[in-house]
């Protein structure tokens, strides 16, 4: 099926979300998934099935980003994002 990944016509061969993310070789727990516009919860990416037509955002959760002494702050880049250890 084609749907749009991360802003990019790409075809397909899942039927869930997790489907996705095992073809693509990304781990679960390190990405936030957008579906149409709406954040899918990683507990239901088993059960949230894909259409013809979606339109999927991967964000990478990566640390750092702050020099405080209070510890990391948490940033959520895109895969497709130059900064991201795995391109889209």
């Amino acid at each position: 099926m084609n749907v749009k990944l991360n802003g990019k016509q790409t075809q397909v061969d899942a039927k869930t979300v997790l489907d996705l993310l095992k073809i693509r070789e990304v781990e679960p727990q390190m990405v936030a998934v957008e579906l149409n516009e709406k954040m899918v919860e990683r507990e239901d990416f088993e059960k949230t099935p894909l259409h013809e037509g979606d339109r999927i955002e991967l964000h990478y959760f990566m640390g750092g980003g702050g020099s405080s002494s209070k510890g990391r702050q948490a940033r959520v880049i895109p895969l497709s994002h130059p900064a991201s250890p795995r391109r889209a």
